[in-house]
């Protein structure tokens, strides 16, 4: 009876101590675990781009005029040589009260003084008449010796000089004309004056056969010389203007392999690079920071008919495969951490965490190539966090 009392006594005590004992181990921690694995791994650069047409016309006013309004529209197919926009000569401009009197009292002057030019011309005309006759007179009294000839040299100057003046008078007269004109033009109304006077209209041309992209000008009015009116262009041959950060950009050459995301499509498009602009400029982020950007463009290399619905100005997603490699042992970049100067994570164990020490090539900010420390299949935690040391016990999480 007393050894059973004294087992059951050493049967608590025992527990109670493995208790204690138990709730001061250090229990496992847990943690988020992945294999190492091989495969497919390529490094990008992704920036948002827009779709450009390759060869762009802008149409501008070749001379200040009053343009007819455009019956076409954005998308319609135009042919080389088609006439597009049409320029009528400047109009006159609407006189003011004041203006109209003014101009009305500059033709009645203008009036005036042609009938004063037109006397002179009878005036003048008379003069010369009569000088000629006496002329004709005296010349046949010389012939026959009754007047001296310094008689018949004064008759003919006499008939020259009022035959100058004759004329005179007559250009006088078109002057007068000339400007009774001018000043009667000031009065008239020339807001129709373009259909009267087709043989003035410029007419532009379509260079290419093409669509219209864009219409800067649609409705009539007044343009200046040089004002942009039209674009022309073929939306089937596109080129993606993507600007990226200078620091990316010297890692982007000529023929590097681009893929389009994002543009509207069920999968992305292929393209390439065709220019890489050797000189950057600034510009302003949204969060407000300065950035230097260099304009990189590539070509779609995808079928046309896979990107119909693509126009000018469409935004895409554009991706530059700067490496790839179709067998990688890679891992997590997020297992990854610096030790010292050198990339390390811990390894899973029997349960335990082993601090290993790694060799890293290529990243993408998702996935890391892992040279040497790792082999495939070992598993590794990802996100280590304080609680994870070099041996400690751990758990899937």
């Amino acid at each position: 009876m007393h050894l059973q009392r004294w087992l059951a006594i050493v049967a608590i005590i025992g527990a109670i101590i493995f208790a204690i004992g138990y709730g001061f181990m250090p229990r496992p921690v847990p943690a988020d675990i992945v294999k190492v694995s091989r495969g497919p791994m390529s490094v990008t650069i992704e920036e948002e781009g827009k779709t450009r047409v390759k060869d762009r016309f802008i149409l501008s006013a070749p001379v200040a005029g009053f343009m007819r309004r455009i019956e076409l529209e954005a998308g319609d197919p135009v042919k080389k040589g088609q006439p597009l926009i049409e320029l009528e000569p400047l109009r006159s401009t609407v006189l003011d009260p004041r203006s109209r009197a003014e101009a009305e009292a500059a033709v009645e002057a203008a009036e005036a003084a042609l009938k004063a030019a037109q006397e002179n011309v009878s005036a003048a005309t008379a003069d010369a008449e009569y000088a000629k006759s006496n002329l004709e007179r005296i010349k046949r009294l010389y012939e026959a010796g009754y007047v001296a000839k310094e008689t018949f040299d004064q008759a003919e100057s006499e008939a020259k000089r009022t035959e100058s003046i004759r004329l005179s008078a007559e250009a006088q007269v078109k002057v007068a004309r000339s400007e009774l004109e001018k000043v009667r033009a000031s009065l008239f109304d020339l807001t129709s004056s373009g259909v009267k006077n087709r043989h003035r209209i410029v007419t532009i041309l379509a260079p290419v056969e093409g669509r219209i992209l864009k219409i800067h000008r649609e409705s009539e009015g007044v343009v200046n010389s040089g004002d942009a009116l039209v674009e022309i262009g073929d939306p089937g041959k596109l080129e993606v203007r993507v600007e990226v950060l200078s620091t990316d950009a010297v890692k982007i050459k000529p023929g590097t392999p681009v893929l389009f995301e994002r543009w509207g499509g069920d999968s992305p498009l292929s393209g390439r690079v065709r220019i890489v602009e050797p000189a950057g400029f600034t510009k302003i982020s949204s969060l407000g920071v300065e950035e230097q950007r260099v304009l990189v463009v590539a070509d779609i290399t995808s079928l046309p008919e896979n990107w119909q619905g693509l126009g000018d100005e469409y935004r895409v997603e554009a991706q530059f495969i700067i490496w790839e490699a179709k067998d990688v042992l890679q891992v997590l970049a997020s297992a990854l951490f610096r030790k010292d100067d050198k990339w390390a994570v811990f390894a899973v164990e029997n349960n335990r965490s082993r601090l290993r020490e790694v060799e890293v090539g290529q990243r993408n900010g998702l996935i890391a190539e892992i040279l040497s420390g790792l082999a495939e299949g070992e598993i590794v935690i990802t996100h280590p966090s304080d609680l994870i040391k070099d041996g400690i016990r751990v758990k899937q999480r």
